[in-house]
């Protein structure tokens, strides 16, 4: 259930300025198409304006290039109108913490620290030794292991899993599903192809204001630690092996894979599907398109593409030939017969002359 507030109380939170009325109160934010009377609702740029006629909100945010047009309603102008919606709407939709206690089918092991300001969903198990920060909410169904430390305000959704002796920060989502913990994929082989478990005996650490999205995976370290560094987003079905180092503010979106031992520096975006080799590193801001292959280390700011990976710029134009590669093939067998041809005529006219 959003609240309510008003015009100018919302440019205040994003530093922008209100054109129109400062008094009008907004109870939502919605979409261009989905925006109702009392909500508001953005654009972007100057190719979204005009707001469509079948718009019906009540305000819009908008950047400064659209400050000096003709506004038929009020406006707030500020330079970043996707940042901005983004804190409003979290703004608006924002509930007080609720102590809902812990549910009376939740299995709970000995020695735990749970604080009164605590939501515990049913049927979440509860290893021994976990300790819990303030008003962490955690869903039905969800696993936590023995040793396990919790920050406060942390949210871990249904049938997400924390194994033994990780540490999960402050302000942390895990989505559905999400799998903290497990066993690193390590093994050696004989001599007979026959595979041996190595033990993994790290941990996982999580830092402060991380989200990991639904059915993620990450590994316990082998030794020592894996480590998802503060203000990481990892989207729905990643995968990040062990002793694996993900700077801050990192983003990794779905599918992407990441082996062990590699690192990755602060700000660092991997599109949908990229793979990353193991015991590499990322600097800091590297990026790599969608089903990018990485396998090689990169310098900061490098943005690569294609599989293997390398620089974005050339890979564009690699794939602009490679789609006309039917078309240049043909074109370089007629080109031989060509060349057969005009080799067949200059070699008979050799002839000629060495008989004359």
């Amino acid at each position: 259930m959003s609240c309510e507030s008003t015009l100018q109380q919302l440019a205040d939170l994003v530093k922008g300025r209100v054109e129109g009325d400062p008094n009008l109160v907004i109870c939502g934010l919605g979409g261009l198409e989905y925006a109702q009377p009392g909500e508001i609702t953005f654009i972007l740029d100057k190719k979204q304006w005009p707001l469509p006629e079948t718009c019906q909100a009540s305000a819009c945010i908008v950047p400064p290039a659209l400050a000096a047009e003709t506004l038929t309603l009020p406006v707030i102008v500020v330079d970043q109108p996707s940042l901005a919606a983004a804190r409003i709407h979290t703004f608006l939709l924002a509930e007080p913490f609720r102590a809902q206690g812990v549910h009376p089918s939740a299995v709970v092991g000995s020695e735990c620290a749970i604080p009164l300001e605590t939501a515990i969903g049913p049927l979440v198990c509860l290893g021994d030794r976990v300790r819990l920060g303030e008003r962490v909410t955690i869903h039905p169904g969800a696993v936590i292991g023995s040793d396990v430390t919790i920050g406060d305000d942390t949210v871990i959704h249904a049938n997400a899993i924390v194994a033994e002796r990780c540490t999960i920060g402050k302000r942390v989502i895990l989505h559905h599903g999400a799998v903290i913990g497990s066993d690193g994929f390590g093994f050696a082989t004989d001599r007979m192809g026959v595979h041996h478990k190595k033990p993994q005996v790290g941990i996982v650490r999580i830092d402060d204001d991380v989200e990991i999205g639904a059915n993620s995976c990450v590994d316990r370290a082998a030794f020592g630690v894996t480590w998802i560094k503060s203000g990481t987003r990892i989207d729905n079905l990643v995968m990040i092996g062990h002793n694996v180092v993900v700077g801050e503010n990192s983003i990794l979106v779905a599918q992407t894979g990441i082996a062990g031992s590699t690192t990755l520096g602060r700000n660092v975006v991997l599109g949908a599907k990229a793979g990353v080799a193991g015991h590499l590193h990322l600097g800091d801001q590297v990026m790599a398109a969608a089903m990018s292959g990485i396998h090689n280390n990169q310098p900061k700011g490098a943005v690569v593409g294609g599989c293997p990976a390398f620089e974005a710029k050339s890979w564009g134009r690699s794939t602009a030939v490679y789609n006309r590669l039917p078309e240049m093939a043909k074109e370089l067998r007629r080109l031989r017969k060509e060349v057969d041809r005009l080799a067949g005529l200059l070699g008979n006219t050799e002839q000629q002359q060495e008989r004359l």
